[in-house]
């Protein structure tokens, strides 16, 4: 008897060309961030933030970069230190959106793990975020509703309470 064993099946060369490359953001991405927010801004789910914002904060950043180098995607981790609660430092997800022409695609979804090792990486114990939608894919990653009071103190002053935002975290 002769057996083959079956390799994987290649992708199609249009499905690899269009998974995007994950990376740090750059001070140089700060235009392109502000551009991939501002449909999300104009809904209502993000807060606006203006470039120098971006810029200056650009290394909290992962960024989902398409194959002719425009920005597909982003999160934000910004981490802070442990507010005397003896957990460590907390993470909080900020500014995460994709472009809606790929949006279904995996790119909310690869941007999402790739940031949850990141911060598992730095030491992060908790992870939070807020969210005017529903969701979904945090609660898909294990994230679950949680009181803003245990989240890190500076990130809960800056939450905007007419935003009705819904709290979520996640523990490890």
């Amino acid at each position: 008897m002769i057996t083959v064993t079956p390799r994987s099946p290649a992708l199609p060369h249009e499905l690899r060309a269009t998974r995007p490359r994950l990376r740090s953001g750059l001070g140089a991405d700060a235009a392109a961030l502000a551009d991939l927010a501002r449909p999300f801004v104009h809904s209502g789910a993000l807060r606006e933030r203006p470039v120098a914002l971006y810029a200056a904060r650009a290394a909290d950043f992962l960024v989902a970069e398409g194959a002719g180098g425009s920005l597909e995607g982003c999160v934000g981790l910004r981490v802070y230190p442990d507010d005397a609660g003896g957990q460590g430092p907390a993470g909080v997800l900020y500014n995460f959106c994709v472009a809606g022409h790929r949006q279904g695609r995996g790119v909310g979804a690869g941007l999402l793990r790739a940031v949850l090792a990141r911060s598992h990486g730095q030491g992060v114990g908790a992870l939070f975020t807020a969210t005017t939608g529903d969701g979904a894919l945090f609660l898909r990653h294990g994230f679950t509703p949680a009181a803003a009071r245990s989240a890190p103190r500076p990130w809960v002053k800056s939450l905007d309470p007419g935003r009705n935002a819904q709290v979520l975290a996640l523990t490890w």
